[in-house]
């Protein structure tokens, strides 16, 4: 990652990369600065054709994110509170739209803009001590970094409702029973094993099929029936462009593993 100060840690391990928020000290918050570096990372990461899958997660046991810097966004006129939940928004579209899955491995507490983070993964797998939850009513402010939009969605209303005017934190197996998560790991060994296994099946598979399927799930639950139907087969149809449909054929008629090539 260019221009790196270490609050944001980028690594390659085989066809997936692994982002650290590396702020353990501060419980993996995020101030302006970081977000940025975070934003930066992720951009360099959707534009490298060699990284099949991404693992976000937070440094130490304790912490995925704790969302923004309570004290420095305490200090934020209006306009600069509205610039700094429009640059988070901005992060969770481009997590959302990275054209290749996106894997929330949540280590600890994911409170706040840091649970929206994990919402706008592709996969959210928890620790058994994660906890998530919506505290922003308690501090006096609304919810400003996309939960408003992307909880009910994954939830539904009633329960999005629920944790955000409530404000109290739910832990992993609540999480997993609304549907918030999609797997429980016992600890943090368990959790990199599931979120690798992860990464690395993911990157056996047509790199392009799973940037079109991203997107017309993606997309096409934002828009009508009809829409959604005609944004899949448009996207199907390119598949039939590529040499990987032709070497997945091959592979299968052959009963041999497909080597795709992303092209």
């Amino acid at each position: 990652m260019n221009d790196s100060t270490g609050m944001i840690l980028c690594g390659r391990r085989g066809s997936f990369a692994v982002v650290t928020i590396n702020r353990e000290a501060e419980e993996n918050a995020l101030d302006l600065a970081a977000l940025r570096e975070l934003t930066q990372g992720f951009s360099e990461l959707k534009s490298d054709d060699g990284v099949r899958a991404v693992i976000l997660t937070g440094a130490g046991d304790q912490s995925f994110s704790t969302g923004a810097e309570v004290e420095a966004m305490s200090a934020l006129a209006p306009d600069q509170a509205n610039e700094f939940a429009r640059a988070w928004q901005a992060l969770a579209i481009l997590i959302e739209d990275l054209g290749k899955p996106v894997i929330a491995a949540v280590n600890g507490s994911a409170y706040g803009g840091g649970c929206d983070l994990a919402l706008a993964c592709t996969f959210r797998v928890a620790a058994a001590n994660a906890k998530f939850g919506y505290p922003e009513v308690s501090l006096g402010v609304s919810p400003g970094f996309g939960v408003t939009t992307g909880l009910p969605r994954l939830i539904g209303k009633a329960r999005a409702l629920e944790m955000i005017l409530i404000g109290e934190a739910i832990d992993a197996e609540e999480a997993l029973r609304i549907g918030l998560i999609n797997r429980v790991a016992q600890d943090r060994n368990e959790l990199t094993a599931v979120c690798e296994e992860l990464a690395m099946k993911i990157g056996r598979n047509a790199p392009l099929a799973i940037k079109y399927a991203l997107e017309a799930v993606n997309h096409g639950s934002e828009v009508s029936l009809d829409e959604g139907l005609r944004l899949e087969s448009a996207l199907f149809g390119l598949c039939f462009a590529t040499e990987d449909v032709r070497e997945g054929s091959r592979a299968f008629l052959e009963k041999r593993q497909p080597v795709f090539k992303g092209r």
